[in-house]
């Protein structure tokens, strides 16, 4: 009976096999945007104030060394797919990065932008890395105000072989972050939970699962937000990737909704805590909805938003009223991309 009354402590939630087939793995065919670019000036950049730059000249080391990363960025297939850096002519020291979340995270077809700055007695000196968070916290080692805690940056701790080496490049950082920051389980970044990333009591496990509904809940209002202030010389890339992804982001959300997304065991002290995680993942839906309707059909945008809760009437009156409005101007949008593209 001890047995039983353990076993009906956990509720199951099975996930629903879906073709991720042209996610990231093949975000450059779909995206006609160039991995690594040279663009004018640093116009919103971070470390803009910066002003060690004066001191960065033809002669100086950490000019040599800064030319050396551009060529590594440069050089044919070292960039990842999901990855992409721009830098610029008049501030050598500054780039940003853009990193596409991965399939069988709570991040996929996430952007994920990154300011960086190289330090005047670089590479000696890390790179100064700010996340533009957009007010979301995403991930134990990504805050809400732009920090990124890493041990191979220096800006957290860990073991000698953890930290930052002269030897180290950019592309390492960036490949690094992808890897281990915007996992597949990022609750275990937490330090404190390492111990049972590998062999998870099912209390715990629980735990991750209701963490990545949160981080996709976070994910999806840093998109939104994205969409409507995306950063400098991103925009046409910001739109050619929600259009290519709308529908399957769109997809994606009604899974966590409906709890098709759980891999695993919650404990039933969690359940009502899942269920408001649900509950606003499902006004984001329609929110994401809104946002994406210049890039999906109105039949698509009435069928997600039909499947939703009462309580979300009015985002469903805003949506349509917003889908009739774009609509209207639907041939308007397509020069604006046009010309942003040119």
């Amino acid at each position: 009976m001890g047995c039983l009354l353990c076993a009906c402590r956990f509720i199951f939630f099975v996930h629903e096999p879906r073709d991720i087939s042209g996610t990231v793995e093949n975000h450059a065919k779909i995206i006609d945007f160039p991995h690594f670019s040279v663009v004018r000036e640093a116009v919103d950049h971070t470390y803009l104030g910066s002003k060690q730059y004066a001191d960065i000249n033809v002669n100086s080391s950490a000019y040599r060394h800064i030319m050396k990363e551009w060529k590594i960025l440069d050089g044919e297939k070292n960039l990842p797919d999901s990855i992409y850096v721009q830098a610029y002519e008049t501030r050598i020291d500054l780039m940003r990065a853009v990193i596409v979340g991965s399939p069988g995270t709570p991040y996929h077809d996430g952007l994920f932008f990154f300011d960086i700055c190289l330090p005047f007695h670089y590479p000696n000196q890390p790179p100064k890395v700010h996340y533009i968070s957009h007010g979301y916290k995403l991930n134990p080692n990504i805050l809400q105000d732009g920090r990124v805690c890493l041990s191979l940056i220096n800006t957290w701790k860990g073991d000698k072989g953890e930290r930052w080496s002269p030897k180290l490049t950019i592309l390492q950082t960036l490949v690094s972050i992808q890897a281990l920051v915007l996992n597949d389980r990022p609750y275990f970044n937490n330090p404190a939970l390492a111990f049972a990333k590998n062999n998870t009591p099912p209390e715990i496990e629980g735990s991750s699962i209701v963490y990545n509904h949160i981080a996709f809940e976070q994910s999806c209002k840093s998109m939104i937000s994205i969409m409507r202030n995306p950063p400098k010389n991103f925009e046409n890339f910001v739109v050619c990737h929600f259009r290519a992804r709308a529908d399957m982001i769109l997809t994606a959300a009604r899974d966590y909704e409906k709890g098709r997304m759980m891999v695993g065991m919650i404990d039933q002290d969690s359940v009502e805590g899942v269920h408001n995680v649900l509950f606003n993942i499902g006004r984001i839906r329609l929110e994401l909805v809104d946002a994406f309707s210049p890039y999906i059909s109105e039949a698509e945008a009435m069928i997600n938003m039909d499947d939703n809760n009462d309580d979300d009437d009015d985002v469903v009156v805003k949506t349509k009223e917003n889908m009739k409005k774009h609509k209207r101007d639907w041939s308007k949008f397509i020069c604006f991309a046009i010309c942003i593209w040119e």
